[in-house]
């Protein structure tokens, strides 16, 4: 696969006009559109990145201290006994910041997606009652164990347990779509490169008697890479802009859609400031790995050549 890479070449003759080698025409054949794909891709696989962090930090800062009391009794009164009686003991341990006792109408909004409306008033079915905690710090072995043996000496049927630890499956998953989302945009800038370098050889291999013609009239190594880089800049600017428009766009769209899902773990996703000025960098980042790609291509081959 290999892409024409226009290029112009000028020196000024003896009578003072500008004479021009070989001609180029900016933004013309298939490289600006390569280089606007892979921005575009580059960016929509950053920002899934940077969501899918923000989400990770956002559920962890929420979780870290939170514990959950179940209290499983078939009994409906001796439940919520237990219940009220594991909240005031919890309230009373010093290392505890909050405790709510979630309610039955609360409890039935939680459940009604599985089990269906009202399932709470279902004698069959024992719905446990809940008491959610929050710990000024971070939970851990010691202190949870700590918890349970408070708990459970006025709440026998309590079960007592971080929030954090429900979520470990859910945090391994979204761990291993960061790590696919940073070896796509390793991937993108690697064949972002390769596509620079195989028009730039592309484009010696096409002008090559013209190259040594320069050589000839005393230009150098340097002033041919020259005219390489600053064509490739030309393409990149012009595809890297194109490429961060349709990539942006992408990016907005299914943010908004994920945004209409509610809360939970996906509202913790949304993009801060700081990461649109991440996905800002893009296109420049690629601008720049084009130059550096084209001038030492150029160069290598140059040295090769003659």
């Amino acid at each position: 696969m290999a892409f024409g890479l226009p290029f112009r070449l000028s020196f000024r003759s003896l009578s003072g006009g500008e004479a021009e080698l070989i001609p180029q025409s900016r933004l013309s054949g298939p490289m600006p559109w390569v280089i606007a794909i892979m921005v575009a891709l580059t960016v929509i696989a950053a920002a899934a990145g940077l969501a899918l962090s923000n989400t990770a930090r956002s559920a962890s800062d929420e979780l870290s201290g939170g514990v959950t009391v179940q209290v499983v009794e078939a009994n409906p009164v001796e439940r919520n006994r237990q219940a009220a009686a594991a909240a005031q003991r919890l309230r009373a341990l010093p290392g505890v910041a909050d405790v709510h006792v979630v309610s039955q109408d609360e409890v039935e909004r939680l459940i009604e997606p599985w089990l269906g409306a009202r399932a709470g008033d279902d004698a069959e079915i024992p719905v446990p009652a809940l008491v959610d905690a929050r710990l000024r710090e971070p939970i851990g072995g010691e202190n949870l164990g700590a918890l349970r043996s408070a708990v459970r000496e006025v709440a026998p049927a309590a079960r007592v347990d971080a929030q954090s630890a429900w979520l470990k499956p859910v945090f391994g998953a979204i761990d291993s779509l960061r790590l696919l989302a940073l070896t796509l945009v390793l991937l993108l800038g690697f064949a972002f490169a390769a596509a620079v370098l195989l028009a730039v050889r592309n484009a010696l291999g096409a002008n090559r008697d013209t190259i040594e013609i320069v050589h000839l009239l005393g230009g150098t190594d340097g002033q041919v890479a020259r005219i390489f880089q600053r064509s490739v800049a030309f393409d990149a600017v012009g595809g890297g802009t194109v490429g961060l428009a349709l990539g942006l766009v992408v990016v907005l769209f299914f943010g908004r859609r994920f945004g209409d899902l509610g809360a939970g773990l996906v509202g913790g996703g949304a993009l801060q400031w700081y990461d649109w000025v991440l996905l800002a960098l893009v296109p420049i980042a690629g601008i720049l790995l084009a130059m550096v790609t084209a001038r030492f291509t150029v160069l290598r081959a140059l040295r090769r050549m003659l």
